[in-house]
């Protein structure tokens, strides 16, 4: 219990001062926001405009006046209005931000499918041409930008074999196997990247512990090869694979901008570049805030598990 509320404290003090950050970022970028929004049709808005938009916005308060009511908004989870449609902003992260978790989920699950059993192989075939053939694909995966392996997926299953779709996207409840086959290419080329990762993991993790002295002692026992493969090696050996898998998902979710655009997946990498593109700053601090409070309660979740699969770190 000690653990999970020091984890917690960690979590909502990272939080604070992310989001304080994000705040203070609004303030520190040149120029004032009212000035740009108003400067939106290429003509210098009038001093009295900018004035009275300056006022609507709240920028006309004191500081810590701001920083008050924003503390207030978000924690009622309103996150304010898009400067350019007035839409509110937390209505369209709730709509955009499964498409984009889905998308990275199924990256991840992709790479433990693959990664883990290949790492366990090349692990037992240590010094074999499995183990070189596993470790040289998994140095050429790593060496390929997302952008890239996109793009070659679409020439190759789209425009070569046509098998699927080049990009879109089809709501799971309208068509369940569409969705599935518009999911896989973008899905697949985040997981070229990540593959390698656990792979490594999982091969070095498995070397360490086979050169542990209780697998050893397990064997003189006479347990089966696959007896203490399961019990002893591969169990103690996820331990720092589920903390990786952690944290590149969390690096993941502010990665996909590129696979979405690449695949035309609307998710919210797209609202995203949107923002940046037409100086949204509330819509923008609205994301950035999202993602990092789901980087952070990724790695809050990575920390209990962590604390599961090994009880010892709960008492460090």
């Amino acid at each position: 219990m000690h653990y999970i509320l020091r984890r917690c404290m960690t979590a909502t003090a990272t939080l604070f001062a992310v989001a304080t950050l994000i705040f203070l970022l609004l303030h520190i970028v040149p120029g004032d926001p009212a000035e740009i929004l108003l400067s939106g049709g290429g003509v210098a808005p009038s001093p009295e405009s900018v004035e009275a938009m300056r006022v609507q916005l709240g920028l006309d308060r004191p500081l810590l006046e701001q920083y008050g009511s924003y503390l207030a908004r978000i924690a009622t989870g309103d996150l304010g209005q898009s400067f350019q449609d007035g839409f509110p902003i937390a209505t369209e992260i709730i709509t955009r931000l499964p498409r984009t978790l889905e998308l990275v989920l199924a990256a991840t699950l992709i790479s433990v499918i693959i990664g883990l059993p290949a790492g366990l192989a090349a692990a037992l075939k240590r010094g074999g041409a499995l183990d070189g053939f596993l470790s040289s694909l998994a140095s050429f995966g790593l060496s390929i930008p997302i952008f890239v392996t996109g793009t070659l997926l679409i020439l190759l299953f789209s425009q070569t074999l046509r098998i699927v779709p080049a990009g879109g996207y089809v709501d799971f409840l309208e068509s369940p196997a569409e969705h599935v086959i518009y999911l896989l290419m973008p899905a697949a080329s985040i997981a070229v990247g990540l593959i390698p990762v656990v792979f490594r993991m999982v091969r070095a993790s498995i070397l360490e512990f086979l050169e542990k002295e209780w697998v050893r002692t397990a064997r003189a026992k006479g347990l089966l090869e696959r007896t203490v493969l399961i019990r002893h090696v591969i169990r103690n050996s996820l331990s720092p694979v589920v903390t990786v898998l952690g944290l590149h998902m969390g690096t993941l979710l502010g990665g996909t901008v590129l696979v979405e655009y690449v695949f035309n997946w609307p998710g919210l990498s797209g609202m995203l570049v949107r923002a940046v593109e037409q100086r949204d700053y509330p819509a923008v601090q609205g994301i950035v805030l999202v993602i990092c409070l789901l980087f952070v309660l990724i790695n809050l979740a990575v920390d209990l598990i962590y604390g599961i699969l090994d009880p010892r770190v709960r008492y460090e």
